[in-house]
């Protein structure tokens, strides 16, 4: 209930932020009182604490798939300028609930992605939220408030999602009352949700989906907001949805062809994974299990996916390897997931066709399983091939990475990590893994040097810079290495200074 509240308040606090006035008249926009970059430091600077937070999900997988589905969006649509950065990543909170902060990051409720009943429906949330974004709503309302202003509103909201103890949570709740009668002098503006309304139904028609899903969404909210007063969707308190504008979404439908869009199964599979992760872990394992006694599924596949998630959680590690072999056999005649060539799993699941059907995601769910019965060689085997057909597929690779290093193959883990980094260097969790390898072959310089740049991955270059003097200081006496962290430091200190003069 805590949660619920903290996320309530900060996404209100930071819709009012960016949509909070009427937009005057700026001409180019470039010309407001915040600068691009101003915002992008601040929106870094709000999500340093967000991250730090255990409501932040930190899953390779959803987070992969909401920056996918983003990015198709946005690649389809004219709107965003090349420059334009955008970050979507998810909150544990069953409350249904999206928010943009600052500098093009996106926060988007496990309970909203689990309530849309469509991927449409999940797009169309996207696009509105992108919509505010692209048409610079935070820079308008800026340009008629102070700066400091925005600052202390930022400051509250993170405050309040930060709290973790109840004594905490109390002071949070004194906080959230002082920023109500702050909140309660800005003008929730009309014109920045039609035109988020307008714009996002455009990204969302762009992008191939179907824009029904828009007035779908919308209005089911507004049904459970009409029958539930007290227990609104927080969607509906912080984006007010009028009849008027879901009457001008399907006015604006009327002229745009019928289009039927199938769900992909990454939706579909990401929506099975976040219920196995909500609730009483037992409880949920047999709410899954029910249902497929019953046959109150839609997708076989999905629903036994979920299932050994849920028995996972639940540690029943044994029943979770019998499920995988009926995944398997499932899978097999099921045409909507990709097609692994050739592909074999161990030695308890041996599929002998030529070909049988699984995606990344099935496939790391595999090697789980396996690691969490001892079946380490079949664990392996798992990662290498898949790793074969999704080489840039990160679930996989933190998972093989960390099996290694569980498994006291610390050269192996940290060539194979090394390698990786050379492909994709903007990996936190990679650096991260990168550091234990070295901790365990007693290298305190390297790892302190690939901390630095986790953290400075996540915006957090005061960690980053103490991280590199602690390197320094714990010299291996190598000659490159050192003058490469000296001029690694003397880089990062300048951005923490940049970063610093653009918060202030």
């Amino acid at each position: 209930m805590k949660l619920v509240c903290l996320i309530i308040v900060l996404s209100t606090w930071f819709s009012t932020i960016s949509f909070a006035h009427e937009l005057p008249e700026l001409g180019d926009v470039s010309q407001a009182s915040i600068t691009p970059h101003q915002e992008r430091q601040l929106g870094l600077s709000i999500m340093r604490q967000v991250r730090a937070d255990p409501s932040y999900m930190d899953d390779p997988e959803i987070a992969s798939y909401l920056s996918n589905l983003g990015h198709k969006l946005i690649a389809s649509s004219s709107e965003a300028s090349t420059n334009q950065l955008f970050e979507f990543f998810a909150i544990d909170n069953p409350a249904i609930n999206a928010f943009a902060l600052p500098g093009g990051f996106m926060g988007f409720n496990s309970g909203l992605i689990i309530a849309a009943q469509s991927e449409s429906e999940l797009a169309a949330v996207m696009s509105h939220e992108i919509a505010h974004v692209t048409q610079k709503h935070l820079a308008r309302m800026i340009a008629a408030q102070k700066y400091d202003l925005v600052k202390q509103l930022a400051t509250l909201a993170v405050a309040i999602v930060a709290s973790r103890a109840d004594a905490q949570a109390s002071q949070a709740v004194l906080v959230a009352s002082q920023a109500s009668m702050i909140q309660s002098k800005l003008d929730f503006t009309r014109n920045h949700e039609k035109e988020a309304d307008r714009i996002g139904l455009s990204i969302l028609l762009d992008a191939g989906f179907n824009p029904q899903g828009m007035a779908d969404f919308f209005e089911r909210l507004q049904r459970a907001g009409r029958f539930h007063e007290n227990g609104a969707p927080s969607y509906l308190r912080t984006h007010p949805i009028t009849y008027e504008r879901i009457a001008d979404i399907e006015n604006r439908m009327r002229k745009m062809p019928y289009r039927q869009v199938p769900d992909s199964i990454d939706f579909l599979l990401v929506r099975a994974k976040l219920r196995a992760m909500q609730g009483n872990a037992r409880n949920t394992m047999r709410q899954f299990k029910t249902r497929l006694a019953e046959k109150r599924y839609n997708n076989e596949a999905v629903e036994r996916y979920g299932y050994i998630h849920a028995l996972l959680r639940a540690k029943k590690y044994k029943q979770a390897n019998a499920e995988l072999a009926l995944l398997y056999q499932v899978l097999h005649n099921d045409s909507s997931i990709p097609v692994l060539t050739n592909h074999q799993l161990g030695k308890t699941v041996r599929i002998e066709s030529k070909s049988i059907i699984a995606g990344a995601m099935i496939e790391t769910l595999s090697a789980r399983v396996k690691l969490a019965n001892g079946e380490t060689t079949d664990a392996y085997n798992a990662y290498k091939t898949a790793l074969k057909i999704y080489p840039q597929y990160r679930a996989l690779i933190h998972g093989y990475a960390q099996a290694l290093i569980e498994n006291k193959q610390i050269d192996t883990a940290l060539e194979f990590i090394t390698q990786k980094l050379q492909l994709v260097q903007s990996d936190p969790q990679l650096f991260s893994l990168q550091a234990q390898c070295y901790e365990l072959l007693g290298d305190k310089m390297l790892k302190h040097r690939a901390l630095a740049e986790s953290y400075l991955l996540k915006g957090h270059y005061a960690g980053a810079v103490d991280q590199l003097k602690t390197a320094l200081q714990n010299s291996n006496g190598n000659f490159y290495q050192l003058s490469s962290v000296e001029a690694r430091l003397k880089h990062v200190e300048t951005l923490r200074e940049e970063a610093d003069k653009a918060e202030k």
